[in-house]
């Protein structure tokens, strides 16, 4: 079994309940953080949150809190706009770059805008403004390393010891295509950011991050999609027909669908990759991810190509600089 950390198997942390007062004195109070039947991942969830509405306002030493965004409105609902605690002022967002926590981090953020993929699904207003989202989280967590491809290396290597090779390059937002054509998924599935790798005709070892998030079902593909996953799972042999046939639909869907992208490039008829490995990382104390980790390398015949690690163990090997690493956890821990 290839981890890094072996709290993914089982619950470590608990999180307090906040009161509804408390989240709705701070603009908070959200009920879509009610996850129906699961009061812990609901416990958490709220306590994100208010954790990050309460670094927004907090006063440091170069800012008295960031402007209060506001809830996006949906198209055709018709409500009005209505503070949330949350986000960052879209005006003061943009021109702060206040939703990151370094230069180097920001120099990336705008690295990554400034050269597009084909049929990318990038949302500007959710990185700059949305303070609990996996996306920016994902660049404050990885975005010094695009700065400096030596401590890229370091990290990679003392996170997951047995990535092979040397890293060469840090994509964020990145798939090898995303062309609704016969190409690796067929879909447009990326990786949150991947780790290109010197090997022979390259490596990749790409990462999905979560915070907020936690699984839940999802529609099942259609006929034609459902036939081209079923060629990579089976060409990789990572598991059975049926155990694939008990993942569609459910809660374990995304995290095969991410782990298949990576397969699918080894299989890949134009270039076929050396080496191709896939990384979730996820809150220790966010327990959704925890057990959909476990319950799907359950229905594996082979997971050497997956790997799992808590935001807080990657912290916790002192390879990121430490204001950095500083300021990640005073951001995203508790």
């Amino acid at each position: 079994m290839s981890t890094d950390d072996a709290n993914v198997h089982g619950v470590t942390h608990m999180t307090e309940t906040v009161a509804d007062a408390e989240l709705t004195k701070h603009h908070c109070l959200e009920a879509v953080d009610k996850v129906p039947g699961d009061p812990a991942v609901s416990a958490f969830k709220r306590r994100a949150r208010l954790h990050q509405a309460l670094w927004r306002a907090s006063k440091n030493n170069e800012t008295n809190g960031f402007a209060i965004g506001s809830q996006p409105m949906r198209p055709h609902c018709g409500a009005p706009s209505r503070k949330l605690g949350s986000r960052i002022d879209i005006a003061t967002a943009t021109s702060s770059g206040a939703n990151f926590l370094s230069d180097n981090i920001r120099a990336a953020v705008r690295c990554r805008l400034e050269n597009r993929q084909p049929h990318q699904m990038l949302s500007e207003d959710r990185l700059y403004c949305d303070l609990l989202s996996s996306m920016p989280m994902c660049f404050n967590l990885f975005g010094e390393l695009w700065a400096d491809l030596a401590l890229a290396d370091r990290a990679v290597h003392a996170w997951w010891p047995d990535v092979p090779g040397r890293v060469c390059a840090v994509h964020f937002e990145w798939s090898p295509g995303r062309c609704l054509r016969r190409e690796y998924l067929e879909n447009r599935s990326a990786f949150d950011v991947a780790f290109e790798l010197d090997l022979g005709d390259g490596g990749i070892l790409g990462v999905e991050t979560k915070y907020h998030e936690h699984c839940k079902p999802e529609k099942a593909p259609n006929d034609d999609r459902h036939k081209r996953y079923a060629e990579v799972t089976s060409g990789s042999g990572i598991m059975s027909a049926e155990s694939m046939q008990a993942i569609l639909g459910t809660d374990l869907q995304q995290i095969w669908l991410d782990h298949l992208l990576a397969l699918s490039m080894l299989q890949h008829e134009g270039r076929k990759w050396s080496w191709a490995g896939f990384v979730l990382v996820h809150p220790a104390r966010n327990p959704s991810y925890a057990h959909c980790v476990q319950r799907y390398r359950c229905l594996l015949k082979n997971d050497s190509s997956i790997r799992a690690s808590t935001l807080e163990s990657l912290i916790a090997k002192g390879v990121l600089p430490q204001a950095t690493a500083s300021a990640f956890e005073t951001r995203y821990m508790w």
